[in-house]
């Protein structure tokens, strides 16, 4: 479940804008001398702006100017960065010590709040400083008061990644890439264990096991209370880490939101299925969208009983560099693609007419789409790190549901989790794990109306045991909404007061789902 996550999937846009201003405007050049007008006595020397420090020490950490680079673009983001080491077994004194990538945004205010905002990255298998750009929209309004802490979990980005990519030895987009083979899928994952064998031990790197990394962090910063912004499965960790450490929490916002009581993986079916049916319900609606498509649910079943007796190679462009690329379709590789769409309200408005052209024998549109949205998953999720999670926390959990195998996901989650699962090594859970969290500390949780993988109902059921919460559904959004509309005002206001009963949140009524598009140059006008 990742943000924009695919587990978590995300699509953002970046401007920067660079403003020069020349030497010269700041230091005028002194006229020359000449004979007839002798050189005027020497004029003071021009103030000197002080040197940017260097450090800046925060609690018990000595931090540097560090620059978080974007994935897939040239964009950075400014920061101040400190080594941190932890055990990694933290049983065993006498185990490796792992690093952990931290950054932390400094907030432009000359003497900044006490409390510090956290944000926690989703998936699992997403690293907190790559994520930041996909929630900086909504985040950065509350750095003018606050520091930003961005701590990738362990295992993932520059926190000892459970990487096996290089060797193509592993689900490194997580779970959803590995193949519907059982024995092929375990030889991927040995071959990914011996890798890995050098550099980690995959049991500790849990949701449970992170929580302690991050507070052995909060309290080499000077121990300040912590605003956790968690993000689909970083709502997971930020409801474990507030179980165990009240005292530390002043606030959590829960985006997509995960019930500590959930198993995951196991609804994933039918929480797709139903995004579907809703989104194509819309359809029918306008005279435009159902005389152009009839019903796109209908037609979504009948390519894939099409493929599911008939696999076979396709070629289409490849939408970045326009080369000819041949994919196996299938029952799965649809399955997967249409999960993708169904992420953000643009893929899903683009996912009736993607469905009606490959029916017709265009696949180009559906495949070369989803070519970028796995390209980007691939290169910003750990699938190491997640398998260590579910595995540890949530497989030997999961239920055969075969009243999913009429679904587009059909029972392949669960059987490809239980199948992995018996092959990737465990970490222990602790027995109060899947306990739902009961604080009174003001929470704010967000959903979105067609959410496919953590629907409304999830924050419900979280909202049902805090009697300071407060849910939001955004209108026509999908998987991730903090971004959407007026949200990232109503967030600010949210962790400034702590007054989720009083917030006015009219400003999202605006949002509306986005028109489906009738054909490539959009919807009906």
């Amino acid at each position: 479940m990742a943000s924009k996550g695919r587990t978590s999937l995300r699509i953002a846009m970046a401007i920067v804008i660079v403003v020069a201003l020349g030497w010269r405007h700041f230091h005028p050049q002194e006229p020359e001398a000449t004979g007839d007008h002798p050189p005027a006595a020497a004029a003071a020397p021009a103030a000197v702006a002080p040197a940017k420090p260097q450090t800046w020490r925060l609690g018990s950490l000595t931090l540097t100017p560090c620059e978080l680079s974007e994935p897939n673009s040239g964009l950075s983001t400014a920061a101040w960065c400190a080594p941190f080491e932890v055990p990694e077994n933290r049983d065993d004194p006498h185990s490796r010590t792992i690093h952990l990538k931290l950054a932390v945004l400094r907030s432009s205010a000359q003497v900044a709040s006490r409390d510090m905002l956290v944000m926690l990255a989703g998936g699992p298998g997403q690293a907190a400083t790559e994520s930041w750009p996909a929630v900086s929209t909504a985040l950065s309004p509350l750095t003018a008061h606050r520091h930003v802490l961005l701590l990738d979990q362990r295992g993932t980005g520059g926190s000892n990644p459970l990487t096996c990519k290089d060797e193509g030895a592993g689900p490194e987009g997580g779970v959803d890439d590995l193949q519907s083979h059982p024995e092929k899928e375990r030889e991927q994952i040995q071959r990914c264990l011996k890798l890995l064998a050098d550099k980690a031990d995959p049991r500790f790197y849990t949701t449970s096991v992170a929580v302690q990394d991050l507070e052995d962090v909060r309290k080499a910063l000077g121990s300040p209370t912590f605003d956790l912004v968690g993000v689909s499965y970083g709502t997971r960790m930020a409801q474990q880490y507030a179980m165990r450490h009240p005292e530390a929490v002043r606030s959590l916002v829960l985006d997509g939101v995960v019930p500590n009581e959930l198993v995951l993986g196991e609804d994933f079916a039918q929480n797709l299925d139903d995004a579907l049916k809703a989104q194509f319900a819309r359809c029918a609606t306008t005279d435009a969208c159902r005389k152009r498509f009839n019903d796109p649910y209908q037609t979504l079943y009948q390519l894939r009983d099409a493929l599911r007796a008939n696999p076979h190679m396709v070629s289409f462009r490849d939408p970045q560099n326009y080369q000819t690329v041949q994919r196996m379709l299938s029952e799965a590789s649809l399955a997967s693609v249409v999960r993708m769409f169904a992420y953000t309200p643009l893929t899903s408005a683009l996912l009736p007419l993607s469905i009606d052209a490959a029916a017709h024998g265009d696949v180009g549109p559906l495949l070369g789409q989803a070519k970028l949205l796995s390209g980007d998953l691939s290169d910003t999720m750990n699938g190491g790190m997640q398998l260590s999670v579910i595995c540890s926390e949530d497989a030997d959990l999961l239920t055969a549901r075969p009243q999913d195998a009429h679904t587009i996901l059909g029972t392949r989650m669960i059987d490809t989790l239980k199948n992995v699962c018996s092959v990737w090594p465990k970490g222990t859970r602790p027995d109060d794990f899947h306990q739902p969290l009961k604080t009174d500390k003001p929470v704010l949780l967000l959903s979105g109306q067609y959410d496919p993988v953590t629907p409304p109902r999830y924050a419900e059921q979280v909202a049902s045991n805090l009697p300071r919460s407060r849910h939001l559904v955004l209108t026509g959004q999908g998987h991730n909404v903090m971004n959407a509309g007026c949200a990232p005002q109503v967030i600010k206001h949210f962790i400034e007061d702590l007054n989720p009963a009083a917030l006015n949140v009219k400003c999202l009524d605006r949002l509306q789902p986005t028109p489906m598009f009738i054909d490539f140059n959009g919807a009906e006008p």
